[in-house]
Parts: C-alpha cells; structure tokens; sequence
C-alpha cells in the first residue's frame, strides 16, 4: 500500500472539519471546492487536469479502502494529493451518502466558461434549464457523456453542479466533458445558435415527435437539448426561445418519461443521427 498518514487523522482535526463543511454549498462556493465520493469518482478526479492544475487536491481514505484501491491512493498522491488514512467514524462525517465506500476526495472546481464551449464549435449539448433535481441533473450528464455529447451546459436557475447526490448520479463523467454553470437560458441559447447549432427543447407537450424529427432526417447537424424541470418541464418563455419543441412519443400506457430518461433517449436519437451518412456537417460547410 502507498505510505499515507502513519495514524489515522483525528476526528478534530481542521482538515476533516473544512472536508466536513463542503457539504454545503456556501462553502463550496467560497473555497471552490467540492467532495468526490468513491472509488470510481475520485480515480477519475485523480486522473482529470484542468488549468495546468490537478482536480484532486486531498484524499481521505478508511484503511481497508487504502488497501483494496491502492491504485487510486497511488495515483493521488502522484497527482500532488494529499492522502489521509481515517477512520470509518470521520469518513461517515465528512461523506454524504448513508454507506460510505471508504474514499472522499477533495476537488477543486472544473467548471468550463460558456465562451470556451462556443468556441469549440460543439455538435451535441444539453441545456439544463431549470433542473432542480440535484440527482436527475448528475444522471443527465452522465447520459450527455455516455451519448458523446461536446458539453453540458446548467443555467443560473439550475441546481448546483458540485452538489454531492448530483456528483454521485454522475459516476464520474463530471470529469469527462465541458460543463459549463450559471449560463442565463437566454444566453446560452443565443449563444448556441449563434454558434450555428440548432435548439430542441424537450416536452412532452411538443408540437414536434421525435420519431418524425429523425424521419425527416432533420438532427443530423449541431443540436443542442434543452431540458425542463422534472415537475412542470419548460416554461412557455423556455420554450418559444427553440427551433423546435419535441416530444418523445409515447407506445404504450406510461402517463410519461422521468427527465433522465427522456434525455438519454433524446441525446442518443441526436448521436445516431448525427453519425449517419452525411450527418453533423461542419457549421462552416455549405
């Protein structure tokens, strides 16, 4: 096992107080940090750069985790981590799940500024607008990144990026794609489209079907998602702001599709679509 702290960090230690307090998010906003729980979270956080900076500034582990994921631990620590052995009772305190897996990092913020993701010239985004649902939000963006979406994009009236259910339901894809946070919905669609990519917004009261959208051959260019909130989905001024408000269709007798759901369906059809024969043309291209 790589050498960590010869004794368990105490309970009263200040480390484990200002880990503690990440918790909440006027903390998180104040030191730019956040918690990433388990092994899956905090080996991608370890391997995950942003600035010229390392993610993962500070590991503290039980000793039965060291030992089971001493690959992880040895990766923390030559990331430039610091790596705490602790106890099962100071791991419970900091983490914020009911059974800890026995790792909590410390991380620092990775937001991506909404600028750098137009200038990428992105094919595929979700907009996340009005997304309170700090677990649906983690779930879309691990669907975005599981369907190669260029980005995530989470407007101001949208839950906290960094919050810890929405950075468990991700399982590590935080790490992996652009997310931009704070973005006005106004905003990021003009921006979007002043981009070149075209705004679908998702509703189950859409004028459009999806099935008639990849029918028509029309998602095949950039496209960009916005999802509603999980309750009452999107506002009427959310939604005149799109090219297009579509739905999934419905076969069988469900009254609906939770968010997650429909979003992985909507972001797959759009992926597909866009890898098809003459899909996704640059925006450049005639």
């Amino acid at each position: 096992m790589p050498s960590a702290s010869p004794e368990p960090i105490s309970p009263r230690s200040p480390r484990v107080s200002a880990a503690r307090r990440l918790a909440k998010r006027n903390f998180r906003g104040k030191e730019r940090l956040f918690l990433a729980e388990g092994p899956q979270a905090v080996r991608e956080a370890a391997a995950h750069r942003a600035g010229g900076e390392a993610t993962l500034v500070e590991l503290f582990a039980t000793v039965e985790a060291a030992e089971r994921y001493a690959d992880i631990i040895g990766e923390a620590r030559a990331v430039g981590a610091r790596v705490h052995l602790a106890d099962e009772q100071v791991i419970e305190d900091i983490s914020t799940t009911v059974t800890p897996q026995g790792l909590v990092g410390i991380c620092r913020f990775l937001d991506t500024p909404f600028e750098e993701i137009l200038a990428a010239r992105p094919k595929l985004v979700a907009v996340l607008a009005h997304v309170r649902d700090p677990g649906n939000a983690g779930t879309v963006l691990r669907c975005a990144d599981a369907a190669g979406a260029d980005a995530v994009v989470l407007t101001d009236a949208s839950v906290d990026l960094y919050n810890p259910k929405a950075v468990r339901a991700s399982v590590g894809s935080l790490f992996h794609l652009p997310v931009a946070v704070g973005v006005p919905v106004e905003q990021a669609v003009a921006g979007l489209k002043d981009a070149g990519v075209r705004i679908l917004a998702a509703d189950g009261a859409g004028d459009d079907d999806l099935d008639d959208e990849l029918d028509n051959r029309t998602m095949g260019g950039p496209t960009a998602w916005v999802f509603g909130n999980e309750a009452w989905g999107l506002p009427e001024e959310t939604r005149e702001l799109a090219d297009a408000v579509v739905r999934v269709p419905i076969h069988g007798k469900a009254e609906s599709l939770n968010l997650a759901t429909a979003a992985a369906v909507c972001l797959y059809a759009s992926a597909r679509a866009q890898r098809a024969s003459g899909g996704c043309r640059s925006v450049t291209e005639s």
